[in-house]
């Protein structure tokens, strides 16, 4: 019995003239292959974003509208009571407090962060002797568990032992009390952030002048510009895309700082250190009545300011691109 193809219908006819469904296309069969291939590998970080993300996030949010108590959380019956929890924190007289003490760690945070992670990535980035020795010394604060960070920094500013009043002492100034005077505690914790955070910027901001090419440097030299010139005309420009993803990772990442402030200060004294991070943990775990659900609902509000700023950074990003 013979068979004949017929390729522009894709069927084949026998000799007793009965139609046959042909066998599909080689390259559709591999274009099938290639996208089960690739949902494999994409169904672990699914699965990973879902579970660690995504539901945590439904169940903040399914907190923050519920009216949570021990019994409820236990139970599970805890009334609907829609954006109530919302209302009571913006009403609440931490609000204030809380809201400007996060804006000020946070921006002044970055500010020193990033100016001295950029200064030392531009004086590391010479390649004199030592230089690398000198540069894995500045990752230790950065390599250091943050407990192990905050303590330190508590120890450095006791008022009565710490070495820090100790030195303003040695030089006939007044020892300050960092860590329990109002007008001192919000700048102390400040001041470890910064410490902690140098790391992170001058890792990444040295890795972007890696990418600049050296020729520019040669040529602005042929052309007269000296070394402020030189940083101002180049290198600070075409560092611009890796100085926004590391301000934006270090906004980020500054908003949700909670463990060298509770260690520090726990907030304190009174609320002078608070900010939504540390307000947000004493309304759900630090009290023997805890309020999980207000708790939730100033979480929520850290990450409605995280996705503002990113969503700026994005749309600032796609003006870059269009330009």
């Amino acid at each position: 019995m013979t068979t004949t193809q017929t390729a522009s219908s894709g069927t084949a006819r026998d000799a007793g003239g009965t139609v046959q469904a042909a066998a599909p296309p080689a390259p559709r069969r591999r274009r099938r292959r290639g996208a089960w291939t690739a949902w494999a590998f994409l169904a672990p970080v699914a699965i990973y974003l879902v579970v660690f993300y995504a539901y945590p996030l439904y169940r903040n949010v399914e907190l923050s509208v519920r009216d949570y108590t021990v019994r409820s959380f236990v139970m599970g019956d805890a009334p609907f009571v829609g954006l109530d929890n919302y209302v009571k924190v913006l009403q609440d007289p931490t609000f204030g407090p809380a809201f400007w003490h996060t804006a000020v760690f946070t921006l002044v945070s970055i500010a020193f962060q990033f100016t001295i992670g950029l200064a030392l990535a531009v004086f590391f980035h010479q390649n004199f002797r030592l230089s690398a020795t000198l540069r894995a010394l500045f990752l230790v604060p950065w390599l250091l568990p943050l407990i192990v960070s905050a303590s330190t920094w508590s120890w450095m500013l006791n008022s009565d032992s710490g070495v820090v009043n100790a030195a303003l002492e040695a030089f006939g100034l007044p020892g300050i009390n960092w860590l329990t005077s109002p007008d001192w505690a919000l700048t102390s914790v400040i001041i470890a952030n910064i410490w902690i955070g140098i790391p992170f910027n001058l890792v990444i901001l040295y890795s972007g002048l890696q990418n600049i090419p050296q020729e520019l440097y040669e040529a602005a030299s042929i052309d007269g510009a000296n070394g402020w010139q030189r940083f101002w005309r180049v290198t600070f420009p075409l560092l611009r895309p890796v100085s926004a993803i590391t301000l934006l990772l270090g906004l980020i990442y500054t908003l949700k700082v909670f463990d060298i402030i509770w260690i520090m200060t726990r907030g304190g004294p009174g609320t002078a250190s608070t900010t939504f991070a540390t307000w947000s943990y004493q309304l759900g775990f630090a009290s023997t009545l805890p309020d999980f659900s207000p708790a939730a609902a100033v979480g929520n509000l850290l990450i409605i300011l995280a996705l503002v700023f990113g969503f700026v950074y994005i749309r600032t990003q796609r003006k870059q691109d269009l330009a």
